[in-house]
């Protein structure tokens, strides 16, 4: 078992796990059961994001219509369109020694497909994580257990790996948003 974060604690790879190289975000949640409601299809997501916060070019920006960044260092493992199961429910998997120099964000994003359509929000789910595990090893190395009720938002923030002092460090964002992914899009497209 890894450590377990609070909200923003922000912290270095290199002093909890020294030598990380491939590591996979691991992301999942649960459904609140409701009578009526229709199935919830949650999408994980990599903004890869340069200097100046935005995307160096759209395909910078992984998810299930772009599974791997242009470079190989990001890949999304596909969509999983119900949550059904114990675990990880989607994954992205990183290679730290590929990522260009040119990247120095990469925010993991979870939003609720078709969320408006279909009246749902994060209030509706339970049990939401993110967690990073060392790929080679398979050891959880950290994780974030959201616990805040996001009962309008449809899209989330969940954490951030960026680059600072040479190092990559991690911080448990959790932040919520109501216009779902589009609201993403136009904060980080360039």
């Amino acid at each position: 078992m890894g450590i377990t974060l609070q909200k923003g604690q922000r912290i270095s790879l290199d002093k909890v796990a020294p030598g990380l190289e491939k590591i996979f975000i691991g992301l999942g949640w649960d459904v609140r059961a409701t009578d009526g409601s229709n199935d919830f299809d949650l999408d994980a997501a990599a903004f890869m994001l340069g200097a100046n916060e935005k995307l160096p070019k759209d395909d910078f920006f992984i998810f299930y219509n772009n599974l791997k960044s242009p470079c190989g260092s990001v890949q999304h493992t596909g969509d999983n369109l119900t949550g059904d199961g114990e675990g990880d429910d989607e994954v992205i998997k990183l290679d730290l020694t590929k990522i260009p120099a040119n990247i120095q964000k990469i925010v993991i994003t979870v939003t609720i497909h078709e969320a408006v359509q279909r009246g749902q929000n994060f209030g509706q789910v339970t049990n939401a994580f993110v967690r990073l595990v060392n790929d080679s090893t398979g050891a959880e190395v950290l994780r974030y257990d959201l616990t805040e009720d996001y009962s309008t938002e449809t899209c989330l923030i969940m954490a951030e790996l960026y680059r600072k002092d040479g190092e990559w460090r991690f911080n448990p964002v959790a932040a919520g948003y109501k216009d779902g992914l589009q609201a993403l899009v136009n904060r980080y497209a360039n």
